[in-house]
């Protein structure tokens, strides 16, 4: 009890060392961005921020944050022995990640004269920091307490910022929905971390996917979710209200195809006459990862069917071939199957990606190739030094996170 008390008192010290230390850097440096302002236009937000007024990004911000809560907060419940509690501490990072991301990504992005100018578009940018930091967290449930999740979020939201401006801002590739931003670096960064952790007792406990009634409960509430909010997910860096959003409809022809790979494998894989209402959470999950990067893309809708089937085999595949073999060979604890739901469709959605940058021409994008990739509009870079581009940022992506991983483990 006397160590349960000591850990109690961690938990409190930290929090309030945590909340003053932002509350004091938001004093000093975080101001409210100005209505009508030419604000640097950062990479990251594709510059299609600028031509809007922040009233139309509400709706996007208010969408994008239910789903960094609901969506992943649901997620996270269907462990039966952590259920609610899971769910709490899921919340508890979602309130410390959004105030550090808000920082850390201003002094990354919107830093013009030395202060930090907040609007919808930086709240944005934090909610997608947020959901790689909730990836990650997966892959730890159960294993680790919430003093630890929270430096795992102080460390995490500073390298995934870190990933992401030599991404966006440097090598300056397309990846507006987050294939490799937020679910493959989420994933390898919780991997590191779970391998480090590794506790081969642990090995011996039932499977977390085991849970029963209140398990699905979760997962449907979570899994409607994710397909009510998801698109807005994808479209929130990317939309200009006179185009249409093809990354909206990308993502619904991918998220339907990935759901019926899941009815086509699991039936053959596992015995059990009803399908799991997790493996369809997952099949919903693969279907969206392999879109971040390619939904705002010429995809073509049949493409976009093809590619979504393709990540809904991922899932059951994985958990019935892949993760025993992670287990036993390089004892990774995934607890929430992050591998196969997130950082292999992710890997996908990269390579998807680069084949479409390689193929863009002026002809087939028309005035759209401005917005998903300006550098060839303007005609400083070429698409197979675009694809090249892209295709180099997932090896600094996975070298990032898991040297980030080692050393938060």
């Amino acid at each position: 009890s006397e160590d349960t008390a000591a850990s109690r008192l961690r938990l409190t010290g930290l929090c309030f060392l945590l909340q003053s230390l932002t509350i004091i850097l938001f004093a000093v440096f975080v101001r409210y961005s100005p209505e009508s302002s030419s604000s640097p236009c950062s990479q990251q937000l594709n510059c299609s921020w600028k031509n809007q007024d922040l009233g139309s990004q509400h709706p996007r911000f208010r969408d994008v944050h239910l789903q960094v809560l609901l969506g992943f907060g649901l997620l996270v419940a269907f462990l039966g022995r952590y259920g609610p509690g899971s769910m709490a501490i899921s919340i508890l990072v979602v309130a410390f990640a959004i105030q550090w991301a808000v920082l850390i990504q201003g002094f990354l992005y919107f830093f013009p004269n030395g202060k930090i100018y907040v609007g919808a578009a930086s709240m944005v940018s934090a909610d997608f920091c947020t959901a790689a930091i909730l990836i990650s967290t997966g892959a730890v449930l159960g294993r680790v307490n919430p003093v630890q999740l929270l430096l795992l979020t102080l460390l995490g939201v500073t390298l995934f910022s870190i990933n992401e401006y030599i991404l966006l801002s440097l090598l300056e590739i397309s990846d507006s929905g987050g294939s490799l931003t937020v679910h493959t670096f989420g994933t390898y960064f919780g991997l590191m971390i779970s391998r480090i952790l590794h506790r081969p007792q642990m090995g011996k406990r039932k499977e977390p996917q085991d849970m029963g009634h209140q398990a699905d409960v979760f997962s449907a509430a979570g899994t409607i979710y994710l397909w009510i909010f998801w698109p807005s997910f994808t479209s929130a860096t990317t939309v200009r209200n006179d185009a249409e959003p093809w990354v909206v409809l990308n993502t619904f022809f991918s998220l339907g195809a990935s759901t019926l790979a899941t009815f086509v494998l699991s039936p053959v894989l596992y015995e059990e006459s009803t399908l799991k209402m997790v493996q369809i959470q997952d099949a919903t999950l693969a279907g969206v990862a392999v879109m971040g990067m390619a939904g705002e893309m010429l995809v073509t809708p049949f493409g976009a069917l093809i590619v979504g089937f393709l990540a809904g085999l991922i899932p059951p595949l994985g958990f019935r071939f892949l993760t025993p073999v992670l287990r036993s060979r390089l004892k990774t604890q995934d607890t929430c199957g992050v591998h196969n739901v997130h950082g292999l469709p992710g890997i996908l959605g990269t390579l998807l990606g680069t084949l479409l940058a390689a193929l863009a021409t002026a002809d087939a994008y028309g005035d759209r190739l401005e917005l998903v990739f300006p550098l060839m509009a303007q005609g400083s870079r070429t698409a197979t030094w675009q694809a090249l581009c892209q295709l180099c940022a997932l090896p600094i992506t996975l070298l990032l996170a898991s040297l980030g991983g080692c050393l938060t483990g």
